[in-house]
């Protein structure tokens, strides 16, 4: 693979290293899924989560909105209605409930709520615990540029380490000030604390451009702030027309 890199600014050159070393670690491990049964179990013990853009949104708060019905065409041209699991969440991004397969994650429908027994808030809980249980928990290690990252056994399920209430509250008793964070990318999650303003200021400058250069595994392009116990959004996302 051959990178050509033209008139390149410094918070790319920066961050261009840090963009590189996390999609080689996407690609570099086996998917998600790997390490499950060959069937589709749709237990609550397999119930899991990821984070996804939604594009031109910027929500203030972590209340989870139900996305409704959705509409797509088919390859035959007949446009049909249909549902999933997932909810509006922070900034520009939503959560969607997933069952863990060997080759793919099916998308769970509002239906599998109701027969697990479980509302959004109880399904986000089990669903972060189990791919701890799963996958592991997130491990946190010196990045560039003064930040740290978040690493997992999985890298499609880096960024919902995003959601995992207990791993945040662990950091803040150390830095109570609060923690900088951001979710470029499905493999990638970066932070730093509210008072390393150098590094704090190279992720603002720096997420555009993970986010941008990470195509279609991209997940937003804001920075989030945790304090006080809750996400709030930090630097709002890169408007979808620029």
């Amino acid at each position: 693979m051959t990178l050509v890199c033209l008139k390149m600014s410094p918070i790319h050159r920066i961050f261009l290293p840090l963009a590189l070393s996390l999609l080689c670690g996407f690609f570099g491990l086996p998917h998600a899924a790997s390490q499950t049964a060959q069937a589709i179990d749709t237990s609550a013990e397999n119930l899991m989560v990821v984070l996804r853009e939604s594009f031109g949104a910027n929500k203030q708060d972590e209340k989870l909105i139900p996305f409704g019905k959705l509409r797509t065409r088919l390859d035959d041209g007949r446009e049909i209605d249909f549902q999933m699991a997932a909810f509006e969440f922070l900034g520009d991004m939503h959560i969607r409930f997933v069952f863990d397969a060997p080759n793919f994650m099916r998308v769970a429908k509002p239906e599998d709520l109701v027969r697990l027994n479980l509302s959004p808030e109880a399904a986000l809980q089990l669903a972060v615990s189990n791919i701890k249980r799963v996958y592991g928990r997130p491990v946190a290690t010196p990045s560039t540029a003064g930040l740290m990252q978040v690493d997992g056994q999985s890298p499609d399920l880096i960024s919902s380490y995003f959601l995992d209430r207990e791993f945040w509250e662990e950091l803040l008793k150390e830095h109570p000030e609060g923690l900088v964070a951001a979710v470029p990318k499905r493999g990638g999650l970066l932070f730093a604390p509210r008072s390393d303003f150098r590094a704090v200021r190279n992720l603002q400058k720096g997420v555009a451009y993970l986010h941008s250069s990470s195509e279609r595994l991209r997940v937003s392009s804001a920075v989030y702030l945790f304090k006080d116990h809750h996400w709030t959004v930090f630097q709002a996302p890169v408007p979808t027309h620029q």
